[in-house]
């Protein structure tokens, strides 16, 4: 008769993911439940890595907006569920108990909150020293294989390279986003729907002329669109080396993530780089001063808010040189010169990630989730929380806040 190895130690809840929303979702469960034994599973060497490397190494923690209603405008998937978790724990409550345990955020003129020490290891050393605190067990290099239920309803997880399986009475699935999670096969085992998945807050590769050499300058105030999918954003706009990122163009691949998957991140995008202002409005702006500067150089003087040498390039593209008089502008001249400043059109030819963070649409199929507890439909006893589930953010903070959230709630539900 075969034999089964026996089983580990019996564990209150389980964490598997040791990133952000794993991490608040452990340390939750044992401020909750003092007698709780919770243990965080961790695949890799590397906890909480999103967090180490968010913001540039500074992480940027949640943003300053307090107002439910307002914080699920900034999700593109996920912001009809989020709105009760939102009124459990939101931006607010998060800087609370940072602050709680030593750890005060700041606000930058965005919206963007950051410790004020501007390094992302504040974070990490308050979440790594309250799991110390609370007797949370961590493991590292411990791949789960698979997660069975008994007709009891404990759990029973198997290790990759372990003998031993390891029980529990409750399973939090927070293990990120992307085919790489090993949440989402351990979600689909259990029945649960996985919705497509597709990279989401990625930069745009444009190889143009009109921008070639000006990484580092910035458009602070632009729309972008993509007629394609119908989808536009405001913000700034960054020229890289290789093409384009900053706010705009990162919400932009946020909302328009599956289109843009489905496009091959081949397509063409229109940026309006004076920002409010229509064609007309340009149009006639130009025709004022082609009256009213006479022989004023055109290259000396840009009347919207773009850095000089972008708007060079813009002359360049309108065939205006360097020398070129206001005076002497042709209609013909004006009009291109006006459709590159409100319409100029780019060819996107690929994506790029933005900085090294990563984030994925897609995940666990949100109706088959209960948000009063993060607990399956399907499965009692099994939680979820962070982007294993099918919510992201755009850029700003909002994705550590769905992860602070849904691991709130998930611990709470699941220590209790």
């Amino acid at each position: 008769m075969k034999t089964h190895p026996p089983a580990g130690p019996r564990y209150t809840v389980i964490v598997i993911g040791g990133g952000a929303a794993g991490f608040f979702a452990a340390i939750t469960c044992a401020e909750v439940n003092p007698r709780a034994r919770v243990l965080i599973l961790e695949k890799t060497r590397h906890l909480l890595s999103k967090v180490r490397i968010s913001g540039g190494g500074r992480c940027n923690v949640t943003h300053a907006c307090f107002d439910p209603q307002e914080l699920v405008q900034h999700y593109p998937r996920g912001s009809r569920e989020l709105l009760g978790p939102f009124h459990l724990w939101q931006p607010r409550d998060t800087i609370d108990w940072f602050a709680q345990r030593g750890v005060p955020l700041k606000t930058e003129s965005d919206g963007r909150m950051f410790p004020i020490t501007d390094s992302s290891s504040t974070i990490i050393d308050c979440l790594l020293n309250r799991t110390r605190e609370l007797g949370i067990e961590i493991r590292e290099q411990a791949e789960v294989q698979s997660v069975v239920r008994s007709e009891s309803g404990s759990f029973r997880l198997s290790l990759k390279d372990s003998g031993n399986p390891l029980d529990c009475n409750a399973v939090i699935v927070a293990s990120g986003g992307g085919v790489q999670s090993g949440g989402l096969k351990i979600a689909r085992d259990f029945g649960h729907t996985i919705t497509e998945l597709a990279p989401s807050l990625f930069t745009f590769h444009v190889d143009d002329p009109r921008i070639k050499d000006l990484q580092g300058l910035a458009a602070l105030n632009t729309r972008v669109s993509c007629r394609q999918i119908g989808l536009q954003q405001t913000g700034p706009v960054l020229i890289t080396h290789w093409g384009l990122s900053g706010p705009a163009i990162l919400r932009l691949s946020a909302w328009g993530a599956r289109a843009f998957a489905q496009l091959g991140y081949c397509f063409e995008i229109e940026i309006n780089w004076t920002g409010p202002y229509s064609a007309e409005d340009v149009r006639t702006r130009l025709n004022e001063l082609k009256s009213g500067s006479g022989k004023r150089r055109v290259s000396a003087h840009c009347p919207f808010e773009l850095p000089r040498r972008l708007w060079e390039r813009l002359l360049d593209a309108a065939e205006i040189g360097p020398d070129f008089q206001w005076a002497r502008l042709s209609k013909a001249q004006i009009h291109t010169l006006a459709t590159e400043l409100a319409s100029g059109r780019f060819q996107v030819t690929g994506k790029s990630l933005n900085k090294e963070e990563f984030v994925t649409c897609g995940g666990v199929e949100l109706a088959e989730i209960d948000f009063k507890r993060m607990e399956s439909k399907r499965v009692p006893g099994l939680f979820f929380a962070g982007e294993v589930l099918d919510i992201d953010g755009v850029t700003g903070g909002f994705n550590f806040q769905a992860a602070w959230t849904t691991g709130h709630i998930a611990g709470t539900s699941a220590g209790l």
